[in-house]
């Protein structure tokens, strides 16, 4: 894996221009923090655009447990299934924090390609980069021990406003650290245990039930180098020493 994590998960946005031309095609609407935008299964159609806020893409894998594919910031796009025919949503959408979005129904989407085509490829370069994103994902999930895919998780987590405190600090708390485990896509133990042994390395400290992490670019140039490109997951193994550490 390259050793510049945040420059390797810098997330594409749409730019000003695009937005308001999109602005002019779609319907907006504003989300209190905690509402379901959709949820998996729903028909859906068109693509939603972020204008502020934070918007969480959920899958449940089992009760009570998630595994958290994406989270939409102001200028990108989600629910892009909805371009397709007879679609239905594949996750649950939900607003992190009170957010706003722009809703592009299929119909409008057709006519915005008509009329604005040069801001219609802007678009649908955005969909296309948040593709590529989500197949990124899926190759850290086949190749990346658990404790790479916590850390390049912190290293997009990062790029998310209200999740970084004073001097780049990552603060997990109760809601952080489940989020954190949703978007590893690994057991609240096994990513415990990662967090324990950056703890034990200066990286992380325990603050209550949660952690507060070291500013990412300190934490990559301390663990990024020892990766190497085409790593092989390796299951952590919890021990009952390490359980009782959690």
């Amino acid at each position: 894996m390259d050793v510049d994590v945040v420059n390797r998960f810098g997330r594409a946005r749409l730019p000003g221009p695009e937005l308001e031309a999109v602005a002019k095609y779609a319907a907006k609407a504003a989300w209190p923090a905690g509402f379901t935008v959709y949820q998996r299964g729903a028909p859906a159609d068109g693509l939603f655009v972020v204008l502020r806020g934070r918007i969480i893409l959920r899958s449940r894998v089992k009760a009570g447990r998630g595994f958290v594919p994406a989270i939409s910031l102001a200028g990108e796009t989600f629910g892009a299934e909805g371009l397709a025919t007879g679609a239905g949503y594949v996750t649950d959408a939900k607003a992190d924090e009170e957010s706003e979005t722009l809703h592009l129904s299929g119909a409008r989407f057709r006519a915005f390609m008509r009329e604005q085509p040069q801001h219609a490829l802007a678009l649908l370069g955005q969909v296309m980069a948040e593709h590529a994103a989500l197949l990124e994902k899926l190759r850290e999930l086949a190749t990346l021990s658990v404790e790479q895919r916590v850390v390049a998780t912190l290293a997009r987590m990062a790029q998310s406003p209200g999740l970084v405190g004073d001097g780049g600090r990552i603060a997990l708390g109760a809601s952080q650290y489940r989020l954190l485990c949703e978007m590893v896509g690994a057991t609240r133990e096994s990513v415990s245990l990662v967090l324990n042994r950056l703890a034990a390395d200066g990286l992380a400290e325990r603050q209550g039930g949660g952690f507060t992490i070291a500013p990412i670019a300190e934490l990559t140039a301390r663990v990024a180098p020892t990766w190497r490109e085409g790593d092989v997951a390796v299951p952590l193994e919890i021990t009952s020493e390490h359980r009782a550490q959690m």
